[in-house]
């Protein structure tokens, strides 16, 4: 069995108090808790008010749960997995035994987990320490996949496996594995985001499916998805601002990330896809319909190889940015446009371009030496392998995937002796 130990994530959920883990469904919340941490009671929450008691067995009504949890509570760790689903009146419950014995509360619904949290008179306020867990840190995937892959098929399978759905059923080689799910399990990828728009309570309309299409298929600021849907009759007036709403609300659901953009005058941002494989997903959506209408495996296949170089750069960007304690950023300038750009607390601390290919040639090498060379600070160029490379870059660090690993497994370190 093969298994992603998130020893970050464990490190801060061990500690004493009271706590809520929320983030988006399928992100591991449950698996994490009832596998590697210790806990006297365990309990689930159905749909329907059923509490389900995965120690002992059994069940029991929402109302006779919450007549035995005090006395539960003070015999020692209990878990309560999607716990928005009792009555409301369980949170004045949370409220009056606060300090007692040690709770977990798990959630998959984000804005009950902000109200509960953060609105005006939240009884939990102060009293429960909220934990978000999204995917798999990249650095973990690097390191624990490690063990059995090396080189590209590292790289390319931490970038996709930071989605723990895909961790168990995964084999290499990585480009095959995608294709073959998606041909067999796109419907099911779809029905996540169904379900995570369900538990928020929304709407999965067409303006929310057209967006997260259009970003996928490389639209990424308000501007240019404003533009797109409008073409296609989904809005009524090309207004950037008739966005913002969708935009914010697929942000707060863990869907999207929105990264600012430098090199404007205006404020602006460039969103992206969080997971990967909705990236991948939604793009394959966007060209062929593909959970609608059948479609040939080589489709999909052709579309794998287009989008894996892309969501390695993403990965990379992010490794790094933890790596470094930076901030990833878009630059947009005139006729340049850089794969990864990491800023400190005032400047660009760090800048690169990802060429995840089998040859990059002098011509583009020099091309790289050129564009990087315009900016004052580390500059890097990510490869598969240095055999790719005709030539060997002046003033640029190359990085391939043993570099990767050694950053990673150097960070991993140092954050488990802080």
């Amino acid at each position: 069995m093969r298994i992603i130990h998130r020893k970050i994530e464990l490190r801060v959920i061990e500690r004493p108090g009271w706590k809520m883990l929320y983030g988006r469904r399928k992100t591991g919340k449950t698996f994490l808790v009832q596998n590697f941490l210790d806990y006297d009671e365990f309990f689930f929450v159905g749909r329907d008010g059923v509490v389900y008691d995965r120690v002992n067995g059994g069940t029991m009504t929402s109302a006779e749960f919450m007549k035995v949890f005090p006395r539960l509570l003070k015999g020692g760790k209990l878990v309560v997995d999607e716990f928005h689903r009792l009555p409301g009146s369980f949170l004045d419950l949370l409220h009056a035994y606060s300090g007692s014995g040690e709770l977990i509360l798990i959630t998959s619904t984000l804005w009950l987990a902000k109200r509960i949290l953060l609105g005006k008179g939240s009884p939990l306020l102060g009293i429960v320490t909220p934990l978000k867990v999204g995917l798999i840190d990249e650095r973990e995937a690097l390191v624990e996949l490690s063990k059995e892959l090396k080189g590209r098929e590292l790289v390319e399978a931490s970038t996709y496996l930071r989605e723990p759905l895909l961790v168990q059923p995964y084999k290499p080689p990585l480009r095959e594995f995608l294709t073959d799910y998606l041909f067999s399990a796109g419907p099911m990828v779809r029905e996540l985001i169904g379900e995570a728009f369900t538990e928020e309570e929304k709407e999965l309309t067409a303006v929310y499916e057209a967006v997260m299409k259009g970003i996928a298929s490389g639209k990424r600021t308000s501007t240019e998805l404003s533009s797109l849907l409008y073409s296609r009759g989904l809005i009524e007036k090309d207004n950037p601002g008739v966005l913002q709403r969708y935009l914010s609300i697929l942000t707060d659901m863990g869907i999207l990330k929105k990264l600012p953009v430098i090199g404007k005058r205006r404020k602006k941002f460039s969103y992206r896809h969080l997971s990967p494989l909705l990236d991948l997903h939604f793009y394959i959506e966007e060209k062929y319909a593909y959970t609608e209408l059948e479609t040939p495996r080589e489709f999909i296949g052709r579309a794998v190889n287009e989008k894996v170089p892309k969501a390695v750069e993403g990965f990379v960007e992010s490794l790094l940015s933890k790596v470094y304690g930076l901030r990833p950023v878009r630059i947009e300038m005139p006729e340049l446009e850089l794969d990864i750009a990491l800023q400190g607390f005032k400047r660009l601390e760090l800048v690169g371009e990802v060429k995840w290919k089998n040859r990059v040639r002098r011509e583009e090498v020099r091309k790289i030496e050129d564009k990087l060379g315009e900016f004052d600070c580390t500059r890097v160029l990510v490869v598969p392998s240095e055999e790719v490379l005709e030539k060997t870059p002046r003033g640029v660090e190359v990085l391939t995937p043993e570099n990767l690993f050694e950053l990673a497994r150097e960070s991993l370190k140092n954050t488990e002796r802080g």
